[in-house]
């Protein structure tokens, strides 16, 4: 088989994860453990029994290798675990996001992780002007960062307070799998553009 065609399959083993994990996601505002757990041992055994290479989505086609594997969902889970902590994000997202470091490696999960943000803003904000809530996320937001500031100050410890009026939850699945598609697409096309 070759490195391209093992590639195309890596990615569409990917996608197939992160659609089921939006669809779940959309449905019931849970992403499913053995979801993510199958699919993290899928992106550790690629890179690991593939032969080596850049990368499952990179020229040279290959794998990262158990280690780097293993740091990519370490970074994965370890990048968006603030988040987590401030509860602005559940546990699944943290989790799904470890599993997609798993398939990309450390290097590039850093990336998708960035671009992950960017998409959940994006996300955040269509939502806020289509829900008619601009105006209370803004002010939560306003609010939240007041007590932080006045906390800090103070000399307490610089906490995130909840809002104090919901505005509403997201799917955060789907900024994971825009920041993770996102990724792919701009190594690809960036490659692309070197040759």
């Amino acid at each position: 088989m070759s490195s391209a065609l093992t590639s195309l399959l890596s990615l569409a083993l990917l996608a197939g994860l992160l659609g089921a994990a939006l669809w779940h996601d959309l449905r019931t505002r849970r992403i499913p453990n053995r979801l993510v757990l199958w699919g993290t041992v899928g992106g550790v055994l690629l890179n690991s029994m593939l032969p080596a290479g850049a990368g499952l989505f990179q020229p040279p086609f290959g794998g990262l290798g158990l280690l780097q594997s293993l740091a990519g969902a370490a970074a994965g889970l370890a990048l968006l675990l603030p988040m987590y902590l401030l509860r602005a994000l559940g546990a699944g997202d943290v989790k799904l996001m470890a599993m997609c470091g798993a398939f990309l490696g450390p290097l590039a999960v850093l990336e998708a992780v960035l671009l992950t943000l960017l998409a959940g803003g994006v996300l955040a904000i269509t939502a806020a002007l289509l829900g008619r809530r601009l105006r209370q996320v803004l002010k939560n937001a306003y609010y939240m960062l007041l007590g932080t500031l006045l906390q800090s100050l103070a000399g307490g410890p610089a906490t995130v307070a909840e809002p104090p009026a919901v505005t509403g939850k997201l799917a955060y699945a789907f900024a994971i799998a825009s920041g993770t598609g996102l990724q792919i697409f701009l190594t690809y096309n960036h490659l692309w553009n070197l040759r």
